[in-house]
C-alpha cells in the first residue's frame, strides 16, 4: 500500500493529525462540500470508492467533518478512507486527500 500514489499530497510525508486538521479548515474556509468516501487498499486506484454518509453540505465545524472521518474508520477496518472538497461554485472536485490509510 504504501508505495501506491493517491494524489498530490500521496507524494509528501504522512499528515500529522493538525496537519490534516488544517487541511479541513481550508475546505471549510472555501465553502467547499466536504464528504468522506472509503475503498479496499486493492481499489484505491479505482474511480469509484463508497460515499460515507452524505457530503456534509454547509458544515462549519472541522471537529464534525473530523469525527466523521473517524466514524467511518471504525465502521469499514481495514478500509483507506478519504476526504474530498467539492466546489460548488465551479462544480468540480476542489481537493481530495487520505485521511486514514489501512
Amino acid at each position: 500500500m504504501s508505495d501506491i500514489k493517491l494524489g498530490t499530497f500521496s507524494y509528501l510525508p504522512p499528515m500529522s493529525a493538525e496537519r490534516i486538521r488544517a487541511q479541513v479548515d481550508y475546505v471549510l474556509k472555501r465553502g467547499w462540500s466536504p464528504a468522506i468516501e472509503h475503498t479496499e487498499p486493492q481499489n484505491v486506484g479505482g474511480s469509484y470508492w463508497n460515499m460515507w454518509k452524505l457530503p456534509l453540505f454547509g458544515e462549519t465545524s472541522a471537529e464534525r467533518v473530523l469525527a466523521e472521518a473517524e466514524a467511518c474508520r471504525k465502521a469499514n477496518p481495514g478500509h483507506v478512507v478519504r476526504l474530498i472538497g467539492y466546489d460548488n461554485v465551479r462544480q468540480t472536485l476542489g481537493t481530495a486527500f487520505t485521511v486514514h490509510n489501512a
